[in-house]
């Protein structure tokens, strides 16, 4: 299902001893460059538990290693399904396009962590704005209770040591405790060892909160090149708050008729978008194409898929237009390990 591709590359000195063709495997099937993290906790996992690393993190800690983990696993060769969609792997209902999940936790909540991607540069290969970029800090989303994606580190050493942090202040009981204090002892160590910054917010993560051009409705942020003369973004007609309110309306329309009439802002402002995207201002069409998908509504997923392809396009993020077309398609909410059996 996934053909390995690419040279061997020669192995760093802080390169996770993973072999190269598995590495390839992984990021072919996702068509996305995967961090050195990414494989360094995978193998601190396997170090835990030699059998089952995507399992280290369980009983303890209530964590379990999926997506592109589970290529590491050899997961995706025992499929029954031949039809893999890898776009809508662990791919939870509020997920952006920009954010790949390779941690869950409570299913009752939907915790996942996963890589959120921030393009900085539509010119440089730098970040993710492009399959060839990598992702800049891990965010964690709880489906059931919303969009709201919040950062919990640069790396998922971090986002793991924040979570146990917050564990060990609710586990009462001493023996657990004990085990949940030995991981995160070396947990702490292996970053350490491996230098990575155990901070919630880094430098590196408020520098590039100051390329933002909105917050949207998920909280994450947008990023869109802007130029020296202002080009690149323009804010929408509305506040979050009205916007919001907007749509409310729509969804609780008594009747189609109602709807219809509810949707006369939403119209007015695929105008301006219109407009703007003639003015190459293309951060106005992806601020409102998601935010409406944020929303939530199936009411809004026509506009949405008229909205995000063509931003993720003009933008030259088209890995991101087939993600969000693939998402909006089999939207779920349920049922997102696609191999399970």
């Amino acid at each position: 299902q996934c053909e390995k591709n690419g040279d061997v590359k020669k192995r760093r000195s802080n390169q996770a001893d993973i072999p190269d063709n598995l590495r390839q495997e992984a990021e072919t099937c996702y068509r996305l460059r995967l961090p050195e993290d990414f494989y360094q906790f995978w193998k601190f996992c396997e170090e835990l538990d030699p059998e089952k690393p995507s399992d280290a993190l369980v009983s303890s800690v209530g964590l379990t290693l999926v997506g592109p983990y589970d290529i590491l696993a050899g997961k995706h060769k025992k499929a029954i399904s031949t039809d893999l969609d890898f776009n809508l792997h662990w791919r939870f209902f509020y997920d952006p396009p920009e954010f790949q999940t390779i941690l869950v936790g409570d299913s009752k909540t939907q915790y996942h962590m996963g890589y959120f991607s921030l393009p900085i540069s539509v010119y440089f290969f730098i970040n993710r704005d492009v399959p060839d970029e990598l992702p800049v800090w891990v965010g964690a989303n709880e489906a059931k209770k919303g969009c709201v994606i919040s950062q919990v580190g640069d790396n998922v050493f971090a986002a793991v040591k924040l979570f146990l942090s917050k564990k060990l202040k609710e586990v009462t009981d001493k023996k657990k405790n004990a085990i949940l204090k030995d991981i995160d002892e070396k947990l702490t160590r292996t970053a350490k060892e491996l230098g990575y910054s155990l901070e919630q917010k880094t430098m590196k993560m408020k520098q590039r909160d100051k390329k933002v051009v909105t917050k949207a409705f998920h909280g994450a942020g947008l990023v869109v090149p802007v130029d020296k003369n202002d080009v690149g973004y323009r804010e929408l007609p509305e506040t979050n708050a009205n916007l919001k309110k907007i749509c409310k309306a729509i969804v609780d329309a008594p009747t189609d008729d109602e709807r219809l009439k509810a949707f006369a802002p939403i119209q007015e402002m695929l105008t301006f978008v219109q407009f703007a995207n003639d003015e190459c201002d293309y951060g106005m069409g992806y601020e409102l194409g998601m935010d409406l998908f944020c929303y939530g509504s199936h009411y809004f997923h026509k506009t949405v898929g008229q909205l995000l392809p063509l931003a993720y396009a003009l933008l030259k993020r088209n890995r991101f237009a087939e993600i969000i077309e693939s998402h909006l398609a089999n939207r779920r909410e349920e049922k997102v390990d696609q191999l399970a059996p």
